[in-house]
C-alpha cells in the first residue's frame, strides 16, 4: 500500500448497505464513523480502552477534524483505515492523521487530520492528560 507515513495502524472495513445514501456511494458520515472506529482500535492496541478513560475518568474527545474526500467508496468495497498519532502537546492535545485507501485498486479515498482534546469525563470540562496517557499516546507519536 501507499501509505503517506511509515507503520500505520490499520483497520480493515467492507463497505455496508448502511453505509450507502442516496447517490449510491459511502456518506461522508459513513467515513467519519470508520476514521472513530480505526482510532478506537488503534487505542485499544496501546492499552487505553473504554474501561480505562471511565477508571480514570479521563477521555480523547475530537475537537476538530479537517477532511479531504478524494474519492468514493461503493458498496461491498473493502477500505482500508489507516492512522497515525503525529503531535501532542502532552498536556490536553493530540493530533491523528488517517488514511484511507480502497483495497482493488489502492486508490486513496480520504486524508484527515483530527485534533483530539482531553476531557474530564464527569464535567466535560477540558483537563490535563494522565501521565498514562501521555507516556502511550507519546510512545506511539510518527513523523515520517
Amino acid at each position: 500500500m501507499n501509505w503517506d507515513k511509515s507503520t500505520p495502524f490499520v483497520v480493515t472495513i467492507k463497505v455496508d448497505h448502511t453505509d450507502i445514501d442516496e447517490l449510491g456511494h459511502a456518506n461522508n458520515a459513513a467515513y467519519v464513523r470508520w476514521l472513530e472506529r480505526c482510532a478506537w482500535r488503534h487505542s485499544e492496541s496501546l492499552g487505553l480502552g473504554v474501561a480505562d478513560y471511565q477508571t480514570l475518568d479521563r477521555a480523547m474527545v475530537v475537537l476538530r477534524h479537517e477532511i479531504d474526500y478524494l474519492a468514493a467508496a461503493y458498496l461491498d468495497d473493502q477500505v482500508l483505515v489507516a492512522t497515525w498519532i503525529t503531535e501532542s502537546d502532552k498536556k490536553l492535545r493530540l493530533v491523528r492523521h488517517f488514511q484511507i485507501i480502497r483495497a482493488v485498486d489502492e486508490v486513496t479515498l480520504l486524508r484527515a487530520r483530527s485534533t483530539f482534546v482531553c476531557i474530564e469525563l464527569g464535567t466535560g470540562k477540558a483537563r490535563r492528560m494522565p501521565a498514562i496517557f501521555v507516556e502511550t499516546y507519546g510512545q506511539a507519536i510518527t513523523t515520517n
